[in-house]
């Protein structure tokens, strides 16, 4: 019955806009032989045009729909129950139902969004689409009265006096990919004085709450015999760019008498605002902290305001496209350049979708292992900084968390803390890395990792959230540099976000003129990488003497936080120690910088592993069943095995995580889409390494470097550790079968 009732009602309503539209039409004509409109002919014809896209379009529909809510819906129902007037029994029904709660409710502002499309309407007339485009203000006029004719010949709501009390919002789905129609936010000057629309991008730094704006007031004459002391002859309507103050002033007088005007207040109308701070996406460049890039550039915030049904349509750190007015904000002495946003577009990044000539001759030439790609990838990699075959696991790692970024929900997350006495090195390497990923920052130590909250620097006496090296680097890598330099507060913060990877910020009401406190909880969606440097660790702790095999003295970093990070490398083993070529690079870099010293540099730019990157990191890869089997088997063999009777075992349960995102990683990297044994060995002799640095070698017993127990010189240095590999994934197969009864793994 109520989709029949429903499907009537459509009927009905669209044989009455197609009468309407030839009346509409008959009454523009007589507009135009009506001397007292003084209209220009174009703007008559401009409004002609406006109806005809707005009917072809479905806005007219749309129109007529969302009058309902000023009007109920007792004007289609009217319709209906002249069609059942014969059957007495359902009339009384059909009222009951249908009855608005309060039909009569009048506004002093009715307030109606009509989307647009610029090219549409350019093609039906350039006038009209140039005046869209070139002046929107005056555009929403012309909307403003086909809408009002609209409403009065339809009689949509009942309460609409005036014209004035209308106000539309264009909202253009898109503008012209010219230059003209971009707003730089790092150039100079920033034009805000041409009041029509822009596109422009940026990243969201900050935040406010959502407040309450005057959308329109009424006024009225103060002078009680005056004809203007009732009715809406004078309606304020928020423009761009105005304040509060602007919009409703006690300074106004009665064009007619003189006297002063008062605001009607059960008339005002209330919406949403939400203050927003953007800057150009250049600035992750200037807060990678190395850069090859020597262009020098402008960076400067600016003010987004999005109202009523765009309020918390943006999220702090993502990156969006809008499209808007510029204008200038008075704040007392005080003037603020800013955006009043019509539409909003989150803007995603699309990866490469190839990788370079020259990996892929790479992969072809160790096609006949799963492990040699990335051996040679891990070997070669960050020849500017370090020579070929140094810290080869440690760029492994480095290669394998770069891979594993993304701005999922329930991302695999690799986190890295290096543990090391060279920390010059260390620091040169992880800020090359990071420089690979668009969203790679570096964390000034000045500022915070995580999100603060304080007052509205509008004046407004709001909350604001501010971004924070944490949120910036979303979708990408947070370097934290020395964690040892932090202190206790901040690093149980920094456990408590990688242990949940959400942070809360705290608004109290009292302080910011609300009338309750608010939580505002925030997505953390990084990887985190730091260091710590052993060299200083006996000046600021006593260190402990009872150490286990294999074990290091990490005993500088709480233990929940050193659980919490995915990966604890130590990067100083036999194979990479400083010796003569690395000696050679330094000096040789330090005479000429920009000196390529090795083939592997020139053949493998930095660009093309950034193209790479961005490649890996976008496949979809999927866990095989056997490397399921061999991760769960080691899992389960572990925890029985690392244990004791008072803390019970050792092994957390995001081990099992940290397991699966290191053996996908590898995946990505060896740009493969499923998971195989090979990737889950990878990950299983990493995390056995780093659980040894932490408590002490287990009766697994790999090597102190397993992954690199040979330098990489030719093919037959590749066969051999393949062929140790392979006795590493026999004795783990033995070392399962030993320890993780019930797990059964198919052996070749």
């Amino acid at each position: 019955m109520a989709l029949l009732i429903h499907t009537f009602t459509i009927i009905v309503a669209r044989l009455a806009l197609t009468s309407f539209l030839h009346s509409l039409f008959q009454h523009f004509d007589k507009e135009r032989k009506d001397l007292s409109w003084k209209m220009h002919r174009e703007i008559q014809k401009m409004r002609e045009i406006a109806l005809v896209y707005l009917d072809r379009s479905g806005g007219l529909q749309k129109f007529v729909h969302d009058c309902k809510k000023y009007n109920g819906i007792t004007h289609s129902i009217d319709i209906l129950l002249n069609y059942i007037m014969l059957h007495k029994s359902l009339l009384f029904l059909f009222k009951v139902l249908f009855a608005p709660t309060d039909s009569k409710q009048s506004y002093a502002v009715y307030r109606f969004i009509i989307s647009i499309n610029p090219s549409d309407i350019a093609e039906l007339d350039a006038t009209l689409g140039n005046y869209i485009l070139h002046n929107p203000i005056q555009a929403a006029h012309i909307f403003q009265s086909v809408c009002f004719i609209a409403i009065k010949t339809l009689s949509l709501i009942e309460q609409l006096q005036t014209e004035a009390q209308i106000s539309i919002l264009l909202k253009p789905t898109h503008l012209p990919p010219l230059p003209s129609y971009v707003l730089s936010l790092s150039a100079f000057p920033f034009n805000y004085t041409s009041q029509r629309f822009y596109m422009s991008e940026g990243i969201v730094i900050a935040m406010g709450t959502v407040t309450k704006y005057t959308q329109g007031a009424r006024f009225l004459c103060t002078e009680e015999t005056c004809p203007f002391s009732e009715g809406f002859r004078y309606i304020r309507v928020h423009m761009p760019g105005a304040t509060e103050s602007a919009t409703v002033r006690n300074d106004f007088v009665c064009s007619l008498c003189s006297s002063p005007l008062q605001e009607d207040m059960k008339f005002r109308v209330l919406g949403d605002k939400q203050i927003v701070e953007m800057i150009d996406a250049k600035v992750l460049n200037a807060l990678k902290g190395y850069s090859s890039d020597k262009s020098h550039f402008r960076i400067q915030t600016f003010t987004v305001f999005l109202r009523d049904e765009l309020a918390n349509k943006m999220k702090i750190g993502n990156h969006y496209k809008i499209i808007g007015i510029p204008a200038c904000v008075q704040n007392g002495l005080q003037a603020t350049a800013c955006i009043e946003v019509n539409s909003v577009q989150l803007c995603k990044p699309n990866g490469p979708s190839f990788v370079g000539d020259n990996f892929k001759y790479l992969l072809s030439l160790t096609s006949s292992s799963c492990w040699r790609f990335t051996a040679v990838l891990a070997n070669i990699f960050a020849s500017q900084v370090v020579p070929p075959g140094t810290y080869n696991t440690l760029k492994l790692a480095i290669l394998l968390s770069l891979v594993q970024t993304g701005e999922k929900e329930n991302a695999d997350y690799l986190d890295l803390l290096i543990v090391t006495s060279d920390t010059l090195v260390i620091d040169r390497l992880l800020n090359y890395s990071i420089c690979l990923l668009p969203r790679g920052i570096r964390h000034p130590p000045s500022s915070e990792i995580f999100p603060s909250v304080s007052k509205d620097k509008h004046g407004t006496g709001s909350a604001s959230i501010h971004a924070c090296s944490a949120v910036l680097a979303k979708g990408g890598i947070c370097y934290l540099g020395d964690l040892s330099s932090y202190k206790k507060d901040k690093l149980e913060l920094l456990q408590s976000v990688l242990d949940s990877r959400t942070t809360t910020v705290f608004i109290p009401g009292k302080k910011y003129g609300e009338e309750a406190d608010q939580q505002v909880t925030i997505s953390i969606q990084t990887n985190f990488w730091s260091f710590v440097d052993v060299g200083s660790s006996s000046k600021k702790h006593t260190q402990k003497d009872n150490f286990l095999i294999g074990q290091m003295d990490v005993s500088l970093i709480p233990p929940n936080l050193l659980d919490v990070f995915g990966l604890l490398i130590y990067n100083e083993f036999p194979s990479c120690q400083l010796s003569s070529p690395f000696i050679h690079h330094i000096l040789k870099k330090a005479i000429n910088p920009e000196a390529t010293l090795y083939k592997a540099s020139q053949q493998f730019r930095m660009q093309d592993y950034e193209e790479f990157i961005l490649f890996a990191k976008n496949l979809h890869v999927e866990l095989s069943p056997e490397a399921e089997n061999l991760i769960q088997g080691y899992y389960v063999a572990s925890r029985r095995v690392r244990r004791d009777s008072i803390h019970g075992s050792t092994l957390s349960a995001s081990a099992l995580k940290i397991l699966i995102s290191l053996s996908k990683a590898h995946t990505k990297l060896s740009l493969r889409k499923k998971v195989l044994e090979e990737d889950a060995l990878i990950a299983i002799l990493l995390l056995e390494s780093s659980l040894t640095l932490k408590h002490g070698t287990s009766a697994l017993c790999i090597a102190p470097n397993p992954l690199f127990p040979f330098d990489l010189r030719d093919e037959n240095s590749l066969q051999q550790r393949d062929h140790y590999l392979m006795q590493c994934y026999h004795q783990l197969l033995k070392f399962i079968g030993a320890y993780g009864p019930g797990i059964h793994i198919n052996e070749e």
